[in-house]
C-alpha cells in the first residue's frame, strides 16, 4: 500500500537572513546619534534657551563634565553594541531551535508514514495514532496540513466494502474487519480534533479534508465543527452503515458531496447546524440510501440536491428549521422513495422543486409551518406519485405550483391559509385533494387555482 501514499518532501528551510554586523553597528550608531540630537534640539526649543555664555578658559568642573560626557557616550555605544550582539545571538538561537523542531518533526513523520505502509493492520493502527500526534506537534500549519493530507490519502486507498466480499471467505472477512477498524480510527481522530475549540493548540478546524472517491461503510463525525476550509466528499461512495454528522456545526467554508453515491447506507445530519455554509449534493445518486437532515437548523446556508437522482432512496428534512436558508432540488429526479418535510418549519427560507421529476414518489409536507417562506414546484412533473400537504399552516409564505400532475395525488386536506399564498394557476392535471372547496364555495384568501379546476357557482 505504500505506493498509494503521497510522496512527501521535507519543508525547505530558508536560511536566517541577517545584515552584516558592520552595517548593523553603523546604522545603529547613526540612529542613536540622530535620536540624541533630536532629543537635544527639542529640549532646547522647549526650554527656550537664548544662548550659551562663552568661556575663555575651561575650568576643572567643565573638564570633569566633559569627561563624564565622554564616558557616557562610550558606555552608551558599548551598550548598543552589546544589545545588537544579543539580539543577533537570540535570532540565531531561535532559528536553530526552529530547525531542530522541523528536523525532529520530519523524522517522526517519515517513521509514521513508513509504518502506515506496513502490511500489518495492527502496525497501521499505531501509525495512524502516531501521525495524529505528529500533526498536533507540527511546528507550522503547513506541516500539520501535510499530516492531515496523508491520513485522508490513506482513506482513498482501494477498499473493498463488506457487500463485495467473497461469500464464505472467512480470511477475507477478518482482513476486512481489521482494515475497517483502522479506517474508522482515522475518521474518529479527525472528528475528535474538529471538536476542539479553534484556539486549542491541537484543533484542526479550518484545515482542508479531501475524501474524494473514498468508500465509506460507516464513520462518526458527530459533534464536529467545520468552520472555514473545504471538506470534499466528491464522488465518495456510501455503502452500508451510517456516516454520522449528527450535532455537527457547519459555519462558513464549503462541504461538497457532488457526484456522491449513497447506496444502502445513511448519511445522517440529525440536529446539525448550518450557518452560512453550502452543503453540495449536486449530481449525487441515492439508489436506496438515505440522507437525513432531521431536526437540523439551516440558517443562511444552503443544502443543494440540484440535478440529483433519488431512486428508491429517502431525503428527509423532517422537523428541520429553515430560516433564511435554502433547500434546492431543481432539476433532480425522484423515482420511488420519499422526500420528507413533515413537521418542518420554514421561516424566510426557500424550498425549490423547480423542474423536478416525480415518478411513484411520496413528497410529504404534512404539519409543515410556512411563514414568510417560499416553496416552489414550478415546472415539476408528477406521475404516479403523492404530494401531501395535510394540516399545513401558511402564514405569510407562498407555495407555487406551475406543475403537471398525471396519475399522481396532491393532498391539501386540512390545510390552513392565513396571509399566505398557494398559486396553482398554471398547474395542469388532476386537482389536488382537499384544495377545491366543497359546493364551489369561495376560495380561501391567497389561494389561486386554474379555471378548469374551480368554476364558482353562479
Amino acid at each position: 500500500m505504500r505506493e498509494f501514499l503521497p510522496r512527501w518532501r521535507p519543508e525547505q528551510q530558508r536560511g536566517l537572513r541577517l545584515w552584516p554586523i558592520r552595517r548593523v553597528f553603523v546604522l545603529a550608531f547613526v540612529a542613536a546619534v540622530v535620536a540624541a540630537a533630536a532629543v537635544f534640539i527639542i529640549g532646547w526649543k522647549l526650554l527656550g534657551v537664548q544662548g550659551v555664555a562663552s568661556e575663555q578658559r575651561i575650568g576643572p568642573t567643565a573638564l570633569f563634565d566633559l569627561a563624564k560626557l565622554s564616558f557616557g557616550v562610550v558606555a552608551g555605544a558599548g551598550a548598543l553594541v552589546a544589545l545588537v550582539v544579543a539580539y543577533r545571538r537570540q535570532k540565531v538561537a531561535e532559528d536553530a531551535v526552529g530547525r531542530e523542531k522541523t528536523r525532529l518533526h520530519n523524522e517522526r513523520f517519515t517513521n509514521a508514514v513508513d509504518q502506515l505502509g506496513n502490511e500489518s493492520e495492527a502496525v497501521q493502527l499505531g501509525a495512524v495514532h502516531a501521525l495524529a500526534g505528529v500533526a498536533d506537534d507540527a511546528p507550522t500549519r503547513d506541516l500539520r496540513q501535510t499530516c492531515i493530507d496523508v491520513l485522508c490519502a490513506y482513506l482513498r486507498l482501494p477498499y473493498t466494502a463488506e457487500a463485495d466480499l467473497p461469500e464464505g471467505d472467512a480470511q477475507a472477512r477478518h482482513s476486512y474487519l481489521a482494515l475497517r477498524e483502522v479506517r474508522h480510527t482515522v475518521i474518529r481522530l479527525i472528528r475528535n480534533h474538529l471538536r476542539l475549540a479553534p484556539e486549542h493548540p491541537h484543533s484542526w478546524q479550518g484545515h482542508q479534508f479531501d475524501f474524494t472517491t473514498v468508500t465509506f461503510d460507516g464513520g462518526d463525525f458527530s459533534g464536529a465543527v467545520f468552520s472555514g476550509g473545504t471538506v470534499n466528499f466528491f464522488a465518495a461512495e456510501f455503502s452500508g452503515g451510517t456516516v454520522n454528522f449528527s450535532g455537527a456545526r457547519f459555519t462558513g467554508g464549503k462541504v461538497t458531496f457532488r457526484n456522491a453515491k449513497i447506496s444502502g447506507g445513511m448519511v445522517n445530519f440529525y440536529g446539525a447546524m448550518l450557518s452560512g455554509t453550502r452543503v453540495d449534493f449536486r449530481n449525487a445518486r441515492v439508489p436506496g440510501g438515505t440522507v437525513t437532515f432531521r431536526n437540523a437548523k439551516i440558517s443562511g446556508g444552503m443544502v443543494d440536491f440540484g440535478d440529483a437522482e433519488i431512486s428508491g432512496g429517502t431525503v428527509s428534512f423532517r422537523g428541520a428549521e429553515i430560516s433564511a436558508g435554502r433547500v434546492n432540488f431543481s432539476g433532480s429526479g425522484f423515482t420511488g422513495g420519499t422526500s420528507d418535510f413533515r413537521g418542518a418549519k420554514l421561516a424566510g427560507g426557500l424550498v425549490n422543486f423547480s423542474g423536478v421529476r416525480f415518478s411513484g414518489t411520496r413528497v410529504d409536507f404534512s404539519n409543515v409551518e410556512v411563514s414568510a417562506s417560499q416553496v416552489t414546484f414550478f415546472g415539476a412533473k408528477f406521475s404516479a406519485g403523492r404530494v401531501d400537504f395535510r394540516r399545513v399552516g401558511f402564514t405569510g409564505g407562498s407555495v407555487n405550483f406551475g406543475a403537471v400532475f398525471t396519475r399522481g395525488t396532491v393532498n391539501f386536506s386540512g390545510a390552513q391559509f392565513s396571509g399566505g399564498t398557494v398559486d396553482l394557476s398554471t398547474a395542469s392535471g388532476v386537482p389536488p385533494a382537499g384544495l377545491v372547496p366543497e359546493h364551489r364555495g369561495p376560495l380561501p384568501a391567497g389561494l389561486t387555482l386554474p379555471a378548469d379546476w374551480y368554476l364558482p357557482e353562479a
